[in-house]
């Protein structure tokens, strides 16, 4: 008997095109245009061995037809489709005991593999009937994550399946990528919501107080402590630790976070109390663990115990196209911090911000924001004010055709990659790119003639031949 497959969806043209696809692969499929419409079929008997799912639907929404079919049977695997893909959705969906998300738009081979993935996994399994069981809380006020880009819908489709899941989690990214936020949802999505989150910037803390910061310390543990103090583990017994930048922790502190981890316990500083605690870590860096590892800077066991779970962030260099949405939403957070009426972006203005580096990512952009805002002369914000406030904060202006714009984006760009890298002593290597490449394209466009190119660069011919080298001619950069 072929498995049976449920396609619920309120839009003709997906259901129809699903469908087919399903049928085409070798599956018998029933396709409902609500879950109320496919409750009644399962209530009158039909059978499904997976069910495909909208979220957002006239009547029983996707997710109280998730519930609905969980208490039905809790082994039925289905799979939630939408084109909202937020993190609230994402893990509303994974909560409710979805086995994927599908966002939409997807190709139909994705659903396609997926029910063939699903339905083998099913095959002998055991069904058991699952009896009524309350639906998890909703967590108040999940932190706020915006795109519609596609590393962002996969980012949120990770997020919410991680949040439910009892494993540390390393968050990688450039600085100002949102790694706090994308901690903090993890946790408002996970079943540890109720319970403390804390967190901790390894960097800002220095060295020889951080481990007191970390597991407290007792009374007259060392000059200046007059009274017990509770660490970070501790505050977060039974919630979410969050250390951010842990790549410059410490070695010493490094061996000690390791047995935490492994163990689940440690003693205070200058304490003999064995404390016990039930935390998910969740560490966050913008250095390369694995070269850190290399050059004798991390533990690399440290690093197989953090790095369980990953979640890249993406730079936002690589999704423009969540700049318009990121600015308004910026824009407006400024506009009532600071007491002002309505305030928004020209289209040229929002231009402007799509064709800058943003080598400061998501953070830079709300700084941007947050000066135009303070800076209008009225409600509307041109593109001129974004130019403006990009040569005051020491930026070549974006898109006005000025020739400099783009080698300095550039520049921006492979500095920080190497700075995400961990790159040390680089500076020098990129001076000698840049000396090598200014020369060799002026010797190129005067044929190779070093008086004339170092007249026009307003150098010495001597300073020519030492940077480039006795013999060397012009070349095109590659």
């Amino acid at each position: 008997m072929s498995p049976r497959i449920f396609v619920v969806d309120d839009d003709r043209t997906v259901r129809f095109v699903l469908a087919e696809a399903l049928r085409d692969a070798g599956f018998a499929v029933q396709a409902f245009d609500s879950a109320d419409a496919a409750l009644a079929a399962l209530g009158a008997g039909e059978r499904a061995d997976l069910v495909f799912t909208d979220v957002r639907m006239p009547g029983t929404g996707g997710l109280d037809f998730l519930e609905a079919l969980r208490r039905r049977d809790a082994t039925l695997p289905v799979v939630v489709m939408s084109a909202y893909t937020d993190v609230a959705t994402t893990a509303g969906a994974f909560r409710g005991g979805a086995r994927d998300y599908l966002p939409k738009p997807f190709d139909l081979d994705a659903p396609v593999q997926l029910a063939r993935d699903l339905l083998k996994a099913r095959e002998g399994a055991v069904a058991k009937a699952a009896g009524p069981e309350a639906p998890a809380p909703e967590p108040e006020g999940p932190p706020q994550l915006v795109g519609g880009s596609a590393p962002m819908r996969d980012l949120f489709r990770a997020i919410g399946r991680y949040a439910q899941l009892p494993l540390a989690v390393l968050v990688t990214g450039e600085t100002g990528t949102g790694k706090e936020l994308v901690a903090r949802a993890l946790h408002a999505e996970s079943p540890r919501a109720a319970r403390p989150f804390v967190a901790l910037n390894t960097a800002a803390i220095p060295a020889e107080l951080l481990e007191s910061e970390l597991f407290g310390h007792e009374a007259g543990a060392f000059t200046g402590a007059t009274k017990r103090h509770v660490g970070r583990f501790e505050q977060a017994d039974g919630g979410t630790l969050f250390l951010d930048e842990i790549g410059d922790m410490p070695a010493g502190l490094q061996t000690r976070l390791l047995r935490v981890l492994a163990e689940g316990e440690f003693f205070r500083v200058g304490g003999r109390e064995l404390i016990r605690v039930d935390v998910r870590v969740i560490a966050a860096t913008h250095q390369d663990l694995a070269a850190r590892v290399r050059e004798g800077r991390f533990r690399e066991d440290l690093l197989h115990r953090l790095d369980v779970l990953r979640l890249s962030l993406p730079p936002l260099r690589e999704r423009r196209e969540d700049i318009p949405l990121l600015a308004a939403r910026f824009v407006n957070e400024a506009a009532q911090a600071m007491g002002l009426g309505t305030r928004r972006l020209a289209t040229a203005a929002i231009e402007r911000l799509q064709q800058h580096a943003f080598p400061g990512n998501v953070r830079e952009l709300r700084n941007l924001c947050f000066r135009l805002v303070a800076l209008a002369a009225s409600e509307r914000i041109p593109a001129a004010a974004v130019d403006a406030a990009l040569r005051d904060a020491g930026v070549a202006s974006v898109g006005s055709g000025e020739p400099d714009s783009a080698w300095r984006q550039a520049l921006e760009a492979a500095v920080q990659a190497r700075l995400a890298q961990g790159t040390q002593g680089f500076a020098e290597a990129l001076r000698e790119a840049f000396d090598e490449t200014l020369l060799a394209t002026a010797l190129a466009h005067h044929r190779g003639h070093r008086q004339r190119a170092a007249e026009q660069l307003g150098i010495g011919r001597n300073t020519v031949a030492r940077k480039l080298g006795p013999g060397r001619r012009g070349r095109k950069p590659g």
